[in-house]
């Protein structure tokens, strides 16, 4: 049974079809389109969200190459099973433990660092200067070969000048703090929020436009409280949830 259509925003910016896509992967989310069963017609699709036929066809091929759906000639279009993995957010939040056990490979990737003057808003975290020179890393996690994550991580480059050699070399960020004689860090804060993937979460992603982004902004500190990294880390909502315990 098909239930009611959710509000379709026609002047928000954000075009028909990918509405229309977020409606239909909330309706799998929530068990109205349950996976391995044939979705409804096009027509009916059409008739509960208000729009043609052309725009719900358009809605559906991007859902079929993000791997949401799979077309069959002549049967119809049918949901794929799929599990998101759950991404611990805790005390201690790190990328390879926290999926252990959902993906049998994890890694993250250093695609590129910069040294640059921190802006108000990452010198707060870090208890520096505004302007003070901070080494940003920005990098990929992959779970058995899927892109789940995009970071952007910022360190007083006085206190961890090398970080990005040590990055590029042990391809984690716990390793790289180890060198420098961190041997353990907590999170101290994380702010959440979400928003459409912009460009270079698209491509790095390998999303499709208008693809919803979960956002985590948080600090680590040091077990006496020295905040040691700023980052920035956005995860793909259609692949990953973020399991909250108390930090």
């Amino acid at each position: 049974m098909i239930g009611q259509p959710s509000s379709i925003e026609r002047r928000s910016g954000v075009a028909l079809w990918r509405q229309i896509a977020d409606q239909i992967l909330h309706s799998i989310a929530v068990g109205d389109f349950p996976e391995n069963a044939a979705l409804p017609p096009e027509i009916a699709l059409a008739e509960r969200y208000g729009v043609n036929r052309h725009t719900v066809r358009s809605a559906i091929a991007a859902l079929v190459q993000e791997g949401v759906l799979r077309a069959e000639q002549g049967r119809g279009t049918f949901v794929l099973s799929r599990r998101r993995l759950s991404y611990p957010i805790g005390a201690r939040t790190r990328f390879s433990e926290g999926l252990q056990g959902q993906a049998s490979e994890r890694h993250i990737t250093l695609l590129a660092s910069s040294v640059e003057p921190a802006n108000r808003r990452v010198a707060e975290g870090l208890g520096l200067a505004k302007g003070a020179d901070v080494i940003r890393l920005e990098t990929r996690g992959e779970a058995d070969g899927m892109p789940v994550s995009r970071a952007a991580g910022w360190f007083d480059a006085r206190r961890f000048a090398g970080i990005d050699a040590a990055m590029a070399e042990t391809g984690s960020i716990t390793a790289s703090l180890a060198g420098f004689g961190i041997d353990d860090y907590l999170r101290q804060s994380t702010v959440l929020s979400a928003r459409h993937a912009d460009a270079a979460d698209l491509a790095d992603l390998e999303l499709q436009p208008g693809a919803i982004v979960l956002v985590t902004v948080a600090v680590n500190v040091t077990p006496d409280g020295q905040p040691i990294q700023f980052s920035e880390s956005r995860f793909p909502a259609e692949r990953i949830e973020l399991k909250l315990s108390a930090l």
